[in-house]
């Protein structure tokens, strides 16, 4: 990456533009920068109008594109990603009209806000208003309008108000769910590797539920599975879950084997170099990673957009690692060298921070017996639960 941009600061420019399109008939913004683009901060979050039509607006130092994940239909839950934008620690607060709460966190090499809506909403249009008119800033601006009428008034918001609102609350207690997936290795006609009394399969499994039966129990978490039953999913398609649930956090369940019955250990894998290298097996054309939103598809600068979230991910990844071989290591033997990397193709999201943990040796007896026992089994999902718990809540997620 760094050979990149040093021959695009040799060749004297450096060329940005971000479009942003209405979802309807709404205008479209365009924003050209010379010289290497800054990422951008996220100023404030305003609001106005009321529970038929409300106006967010955030308020950026600079241009930024965003892409809208979810559109809140089935859960009320709106989040738009906004890349190459940054945040000073979570922000979050109450909000007004069809929002009843929001947040803004760090995620895949930028910002992302989610909107917890007040009813059914649609999305009317969103753009981008450079500076002007008494405004210094950048806004994005998001108009939603109450389905089948106004939405109905939740009993800890004020009334509606009319006029726009400043709303940037650092630290409140109230928090947005973390998107967890849990990936059980194998399954199906793939049963993995094979103990003296057990599947790797049939361990994955009863190890994923019994972790996001521990994770629920928190409230903090929306936890999505990978697979529920014994069933065959193939390898692009686990990423693909984790992409699509906008995964805060991947982790994929193993039990290793080899040909030594004495070897035994837990360890964890994050993604190599080499494997990063092959990330475009998971994402498709469209995928705004991929896209050059560039006057002239400049396939140079969308590289480093496609770096520069790599490198966050892989940094995040390597965090979480560290924080579960200490917990895990309170609880079973680890490998002499238990943190790995590896081009597994479940750690290949450039976008999602994960990991694969091979909980221990199925073909050593003590390791077998310690996965398939139901108390001990509990043990080690309580340290992985435990090692979520400190990633999420000591900000260890910046890099």
């Amino acid at each position: 990456m760094r050979k990149v941009l040093i021959s695009l600061a040799r060749m004297g420019w450096f060329r940005a533009a971000l479009i942003v399109g209405g979802m309807t008939t709404a205008g479209v913004a365009v924003a050209t920068a010379q010289g290497p683009a800054a990422p951008s901060g996220v100023q404030k979050v305003r609001f106005g109008g009321d529970r038929t039509e409300t106006r967010v607006v955030i308020d950026l130092d600079r241009a930024a594109a965003g892409k809208l994940l979810s559109d809140g239909a089935t859960d009320q839950r709106l989040v738009l990603a906004l890349p190459n934008v940054t945040i000073s620690g979570d922000l979050q607060g109450s909000g007004q009209g069809l929002v009843k709460h929001w947040l803004i966190d760090e995620a895949a090499g930028g910002a992302r806000l989610r909107l917890e809506l007040a009813g059914k909403v649609e999305v009317r249009r969103r753009f981008l208003l450079p500076p002007g008119d008494g405004a210094t800033a950048y806004r994005y601006v998001i108009d939603l309008k109450a389905v089948d009428g106004p939405a109905a008034p939740a009993a800890s918001q004020a009334p509606p108000r009319l006029t726009l609102v400043s709303a940037p609350i650092k630290a409140a207690p109230l928090r947005l769910k973390k998107v967890i997936v849990i990936d059980a290795g194998h399954g199906g006609k793939d049963s993995g590797a094979l103990g003296a009394n057990a599947f790797e399969k049939d361990v994955t499994l009863a190890a994923a539920k019994a972790l996001k039966t521990r994770l629920e129990k928190t409230g903090r978490y929306q936890v999505v599975l990978t697979r529920e039953t014994d069933t065959f999913v193939p390898l692009e398609g686990r990423v693909q879950i984790a992409r699509r649930a906008d995964a805060d956090l991947f982790i994929s369940l193993h039990a290793d084997s080899g040909p030594d019955t004495a070897t035994r250990g837990a360890s964890v894998y994050t993604v190599s170099e080499k494997g990063a290298e092959r990330v475009g097996l998971v994402l498709d054309k469209s995928d705004w990673l991929m896209k050059a939103n560039l006057p002239g598809r400049d396939r140079a600068v969308s590289q480093i957009l496609l770096d520069l979230s790599q490198r966050a991910t892989k940094n995040r990844s390597a965090t979480f690692a560290q924080l579960l071989l200490a917990n895990v290591g309170e609880e079973t033997t680890l490998l002499r060298r238990s943190h790995r990397d590896a081009g597994f193709f479940v750690l290949l999201a450039p976008d999602v921070p994960a990991v694969l943990l091979e909980m221990g040796f199925i073909t050593n007896p003590e390791d077998e017996a310690f996965l398939t026992n139901k108390a001990s089994r509990a043990r080690l999902v309580d340290a992985v639960g435990d090692s979520i718990e400190a990633y999420f809540s000591a900000d260890v997620r910046k890099s």
